[in-house]
């Protein structure tokens, strides 16, 4: 029976195949930039004014690549094993920046890579690796800066590395106290959480005594994973506390448990790494979850439909193993990667995160050419937040359009009537040949994220100029408001 399942699942997929699925206007496109032993990014070391410009164009490269090819989110690593890229007065700058722990760039790299996302039109989510603090060289040149050297009472060694541990209460404090910094002092739009586990398979994790303590009658592994829901919880509520509309995600291991459908094999997130996901979701103390779908055939899409099934509403994106197709990596080829696109879209997931954006940059087995031809022809914009507030802003009126020189227009309006300055609302240009503009079409899209109420209309290539304009508010939980439209034809 389960093959039978799977194998109609699989013919839905091969159906779908023949007819492109229709691209949602509102749908996740996500790519993880990987700075960790700079497997993504950086290339170059900050040791001087021209290194420093030439690590920032190194990552403009990248994020203008994922705008030309209408990605809307990028997931910025920002903590990694007990260090940091940005102005922190808790952790170290990463070496990876300079080729010295906690020496400072010369810049802030998290406000800069959200200073551009935002020029694209991107949401930047800051990802922060929390449980794991590396290994023992890694601890060891860290030095008195290490959190195992200023809070030693919440780090454990286990297999020759460090990790906060869940089972001290004190641990989420820290956790958020990191958080803290980068919410209250940076305009980011997720706080994105990864290695928000115990280590895998791991009976003889250090925390005996912490057991004994908070233990209070439940098994070992109820309690294991109810430190980590408790970390979770205590974060999500901080961070609304702070910043409503900033998301609040994890990534966790790809399969929740078995399902009715297919079995896990014994390697799920709620047995072996103690991650009740469902159970968060069903709480409501995540807004996103990228589970790392890793995996083709029977251990995507089966489990794939579970996560859909338990998210109380909440987005689920699912991380796609892109760095399979790398033959190094693995033996994928792309139509493994189109099928599951094509899957999330059918069965209407909120969109797909590719891990890692290095393959994207490398247009491994042209993975980027089929996105933009294919699949991400035209832009998308962020699904609402409704959970946190479903009012739309107040739309813009009095849409002008004035030629200022040949190929170039601009667009002004008066904003609407929203008040609250922490979240203003931002704007969104449609146009099209036809009036009054269909805002419903993704590839009437012509820019999002728009601030301040002007905008230069200036298409690349002449004969796509459009006639006709809109322009809606777009607030940052998502909603998006009624149309400003332009009456008269101004282009042509």
């Amino acid at each position: 029976m389960k093959r039978l399942i799977f194998l109609l699942i699989s013919l839905i997929c091969l159906g779908s195949m023949q007819k492109l699925t229709a691209q949602p206007k509102q749908e996740v496109r996500a790519a993880w930039v990987t700075a960790v032993y700079g497997l993504d990014w950086p290339r170059t070391r900050a040791t001087s004014p021209q290194k420093i410009q030439q690590q920032k164009n190194e990552l403009i490269e990248i994020l203008d690549k994922l705008r030309d090819a209408h990605f809307n989110t990028v997931l910025f690593q920002t903590r990694t094993r007990g260090d940091v890229l940005y102005q922190s007065a808790i952790e170290p700058y990463n070496s990876i920046l300079t080729g010295q722990v906690g020496k400072d760039p010369g810049y802030d790299p998290l406000a800069f890579a959200i200073e551009e996302c935002h020029k694209r039109g991107m949401e930047c989510h800051a990802w922060m690796v929390t449980i794991p603090l590396g290994n023992r060289k890694h601890v060891s040149a860290l030095g008195k800066a290490s959190v195992t050297k200023k809070r030693p009472a919440i780090c454990v060694p286990y297999k020759r590395e460090y990790f906060l541990n869940p089972g001290n209460p004190q641990t989420k404090e820290y956790l958020m106290s990191l958080v803290r910094e980068v919410v209250e002092r940076y305009d980011v739009d997720g706080v994105h959480f990864d290695y928000l586990r115990y280590p895998e398979n791991a009976p003889n994790f250090p925390d005996k005594y912490d057991f004994r303590k908070y233990g209070k009658g439940r098994t070992l592994d109820q309690w294991r994973r109810d430190n980590i829901t408790e970390i979770v919880r205590y974060i999500y509520k901080g961070v609304k506390q702070l910043k409503p509309w900033v998301k609040v995600s994890t990534c966790p291991v790809g399969k929740y448990r078995d399902t009715s459908r297919y079995s896990s094999r014994g390697w799920n997130a709620f047995h072996t790494v103690y991650q009740d996901v469902q159970g968060w979701l069903g709480e409501g103390i995540q807004d996103q979850v990228y589970p790392m779908m890793y995996f083709r055939g029977n251990g995507f899409y089966p489990f794939a439909l579970d996560w859909k099934e338990q998210s109380n509403g909440r987005q689920v994106i699912p991380g796609l193993g892109i760095y399979f197709l790398d033959p190094s990596e693995g033996n994928w080829t792309v139509d493994e990667v189109e099928r599951q696109i094509h899957f999330v879209r059918t069965h209407k997931l909120d969109g797909e995160g590719h891990y890692r954006v290095k393959y994207l940059m490398d247009n491994t087995q042209e993975l980027y050419d089929i996105l933009t031809e294919k699949y991400y022809t035209a832009p998308a914009l962020q699904p609402p937040m409704t959970w946190i507030d479903s009012i739309p802003p107040t739309a813009p009126t009095a849409l002008k359009v004035e030629k200022l020189k040949e190929g170039y227009w601009k667009l002004s309006w008066k904003p609407g009537t929203d008040n609250d300055s922490r979240n203003a609302p931002t704007y969104v240009i449609y146009a099209s040949d036809t009036y009054p503009v269909d805002t419903s079409r993704p590839e009437n899209i012509v820019a999002q994220r728009i601030q301040g109420t002007e905008f230069i209309y200036a298409p690349i290539l002449p004969w796509t100029v459009k006639r006709y304009f809109a322009v809606t508010a777009l607030d940052r939980c998502g909603n998006e408001s009624t149309t400003a439209a332009e009456s008269y034809s101004s282009t042509r």
